[in-house]
């Protein structure tokens, strides 16, 4: 009788801490063994002169979720899950959203019927654009007990954005009810005014998209929600963080002691704002936000993930197609910047990206890579001990990877369903050849294995990191 399902042979493993040339032996989904000599198996895997990471964790991705106009973007659940298992991700945490007006609850249940296309893992942060007592006091309390431990706010975007007094409220009832928050920090009005200013003065093309989000209001916002969440003793992750500004403040917040986290993206690493002005509306291809920056801002972004200041690089994969009616091209040719979608796709070129960009050009090591695309995103979410890293016990999510592997980007070679990608044309070094989702093989020699429905929903419970300090600016607990 075989001793395992499945053994991975002559890999260096590499973790968030070490590396070590071993083999993996899997049985029931779950890694049973690391070392060498490990008997016979059901199925074996050769992985000579390949690198054995984690699989990753992309804790901030846009799947299937609607808009207030009625449209989607342009990934489906089967397609997105199966572009994230070619780049890498063994799962995903994306967003089930609110809109002004309604609960949560109904939109979360929806939700779920949709993730079940996935290839791979998956779990949900809860958007919270309108919190009214029934959404905080009814609907809240039991999506979170049933493992959505965490809550998304947006501080900017008509008409998602909450007040300062909402941001308090939210913060106020995710303490009570064990839930993590994250954030997308930018300055509402004064992007607000800066854009009217623009379009009154004729400025409308999607490079004028960095001129109303500059630096300045991103990090106000930063240090805004920083002194909010440290009011009422609530750790919270700063998403998408773009420039050294808003770097600072979460390191400055850091260094307090307070419990706040920064994240940032391949797409502020690779781009400036100087792609927002391409001809053609080529432009709006790279239009995001907040908007791509600076080359000294990549510089620093580069150096704050050395740092640990910001410990997650995940893609905030937001597909929306290039071409068509309602495609960036039409709406940038007729509507000002403002109206353009936001958002570039990303789930496969995530992790392909840093390790070329990063890792092969030293830039960070390895093991920073694998922590900040695997490990750290698996712990701050509550995935871990089950997702981002190899130990025994823990979920066999596995990417085999050949780091001398070198492809030149073309779309027409990814698996999203979008009609475009930014990185077209960048030659990228290193490359997942296998991936495994609980020992199972999801994508190997360029073909998927897996129907859709293979991924299940991961659940979390409450965990070390998003739990508060218990320490207050003032001697009054306001929460009592």
């Amino acid at each position: 009788m075989a001793s395992f399902d499945l053994i991975i042979r002559n890999g260096t493993v590499v973790t968030a801490v070490d590396s070590t040339a071993c083999d993996i032996g899997i049985t029931d989904g779950r890694i049973a063994a690391l070392g060498t000599n490990l008997g016979t198996a059901s199925r074996e895997i050769d992985a000579s002169n390949r690198l054995v990471l984690p699989g990753g964790v992309d804790s901030h991705c846009h799947i299937e979720q609607p808009r207030p106009d009625g449209s989607w973007n342009a990934d489906d659940f089967e397609s997105a899950t199966t572009s994230a298992a070619f780049g890498g991700t063994t799962c995903v945490i994306c967003f089930s959203p609110q809109f002004k007006g309604h609960g949560i609850a109904e939109r979360a249940e929806d939700y779920h019927r949709r993730a079940k296309k996935a290839v791979i893992d998956y779990s949900f942060h809860i958007i919270i654009t309108d919190p009214s007592p029934r959404v905080i006091e009814q609907e809240l309390p039991p999506l979170v007990a049933a493992g959505h431990r965490s809550i998304k706010m947006f501080m900017t975007y008509d008409p998602s954005f909450l007040t300062d007094a909402e941001v308090l409220t939210v913060l106020a009832a995710a303490r009570r009810n064990q839930a993590f928050v994250v954030v997308h920090a930018e300055n509402h009005e004064a992007i607000k005014w800066m854009t009217k200013r623009l379009e009154a003065a004729g400025l409308t093309d999607a490079k004028y998209h960095a001129w109303a989000k500059p630096a300045v209001v991103e990090r106000e916002a930063v240090q805004r929600v920083i002194a909010l969440a440290e009011l009422l003793d609530v750790p919270i992750q700063i998403f998408h963080v773009t420039c050294e500004e808003a770097a600072e403040e979460i390191r400055r917040a850091q260094g307090r002691g307070l419990k706040v986290f920064g994240e940032t993206c391949p797409q502020y690493l690779a781009f400036t704002a100087g792609d927002l002005d391409r001809p053609g509306q080529e432009g709006s291809k790279f239009l995001c936000s907040p908007a791509p920056r600076s080359k000294a801002d990549q510089e620093a972004l580069w150096k704050h993930i050395r740092l640990g200041t910001l410990g997650c690089v995940s893609s905030d994969h937001a597909p929306y197609q290039f071409e068509g009616p309602k495609g960036k091209q039409a709406i940038a040719r007729e509507s000002p910047f403002s109206k353009i979608p936001n958002g570039v796709p990303g789930l496969e070129t995530r992790m392909p990206y840093l390790l070329s960009e990063g890792v092969r050009k030293g830039r960070i090591d390895l093991h920073t890579f694998v922590a900040v695309t695997a490990t750290n995103p698996a712990k701050l979410f509550g995935l871990h001990p089950r997702k981002g890293s190899i130990a025994v016990g823990m979920d066999a999510d596995i990417g085999i990877w050949d780091p001398d592997l070198s492809r030149t980007v073309t779309n027409a070679e990814l698996h999203h369903a979008v009609d475009h990608t930014p990185y077209e044309g960048m030659t990228l070094t290193g490359w997942p050849v296998t991936t495994l989702v609980r020992g199972t093989v999801v994508m190997d020699a360029s073909s998927r294995h897996v129907a859709p429905g293979f991924g299940q929903f991961q659940p979390r419970e409450t965990y070390p990191l998003m739990m508060p300090s218990g320490r207050f600016p003032t001697p009054f607990d306001p929460h009592g």
